[in-house]
């Protein structure tokens, strides 16, 4: 696939005041797009986006997307906007179904009102479910166990169809565990509340409050969850090189994976992180959580093949080691 060459493109991303959008909006800066930040600040930092590209709006207000869209010609989206905290989303389903698709829906309608046929969507491995094998290749069906991933699966659903009605094109990135920080300390995981791993292993040290670990009798090596843990700036490089194929004349819908293809049990992320910080990590054991898959790890070769991708940052200990900075100066 031919990648577009100019690099001046006005590109608009929702949700680019959270955690992987303030990460993918700084790459974009880098590399010379004009970029516009579309957020309604309810889950993402005013702080982590400058002043100067933050608009400040919720994609479900279909007039003030209008507005957004009427500013310049944006060559395409990258749309990030959406909540993501798997357990909130099975006390609470319809504030996930309300934003995440419902926003979706009202962003995708505002594109094709304004001529804007190209999106990189943010989408999750929990639209797998629990997989009948590992690593997951794009092909398994879907089998979402939470109402967060039966959103994603609906999203992407959605662009299926304004794809074959509207000729949309989009890229679904399925996410794996995304962890780390900017290498240079600008940028980290600020979610609140706090749903991650790495940074909850930093509270418990912190705080001396011991952090619960959920399932010790899994069918692993040592009994803990595997999980593929890939690193944000790869992530964001990940964005970049979906939305330059996206950006190409010959440009084609599809989803990929995007993990490393390795996987960390929980016990192997604790020792990195003691090993890292020099501190131990108080930890007890609890009962497995309803839904956790024993392995999730990415097949990610056709994301590999297809954008030519490569993770650069990816090793756990730099993973740690880039989160604990961020921890330590924020």
């Amino acid at each position: 696939m031919a990648l577009a060459l100019s690099r001046n493109q006005a590109i608009l991303v929702t949700g680019g005041a959270g955690y992987i959008g303030s990460h993918t909006v700084q790459l974009l800066l880098a590399r010379g797009y004009q970029v516009t930040v579309a957020d309604n600040l309810s889950r993402g930092h005013r702080h982590a986006v400058d002043p100067r590209f933050l608009r400040e709006v919720d994609i479900s207000d279909a007039a003030a997307m209008d507005r957004v869209f009427a500013e310049q010609q944006f060559a395409a989206v990258i749309h990030f906007a959406a909540f993501i905290a798997v357990g909130e989303s099975a006390r609470a389903p319809e504030l996930y179904f309300a934003n995440n698709v419902g926003g979706s829906l009202t962003l995708l309608t505002a594109m094709i009102r304004h001529g804007v046929k190209r999106l990189v969507f943010s989408s999750t491995a929990a639209v797998y479910g629990t997989p009948a094998t590992v690593p997951i290749r794009e092909e398994l069906p879907f089998a979402p166990v939470s109402p967060y991933g039966e959103s994603k699966v609906m999203v992407e659903t959605m662009l299926g169809w304004f794809d074959r009605i509207h000729a949309l094109r989009s890229i679904a990135l399925r996410y794996f565990n995304a962890a780390g920080a900017d290498p240079a300390g600008r940028l980290g995981e600020e979610h609140d509340p706090e749903t991650h791993l790495i940074p909850l292993l930093f509270h418990a040290i912190r705080t001396g409050e011991p952090i619960t670990i959920f399932g010790e009798d899994y069918p692993t090596p040592d009994g803990t969850c595997i999980r593929d843990y890939i690193h944000v700036s790869d992530l964001a490089e990940a964005h970049i090189l979906a939305l330059e194929a996206l950006l190409a004349p010959d440009a084609a819908s599809m989803a990929l994976n995007v993990g490393t293809g390795s996987g960390h049990s929980v016990r192997e992320v604790i020792r990195a992180v003691e090993d890292v910080t020099g501190k131990k990590v108080p930890f007890v054991m609890g009962p497995r959580r309803d839904g956790d898959p024993p392995a999730l790890v990415a097949d990610s070769a056709r994301l590999r093949a297809i954008l030519g991708w490569q993770p650069k940052h990816s090793d756990l200990r730099e993973i740690v080691a880039t989160a604990w900075q961020f921890d330590q100066h924020r």
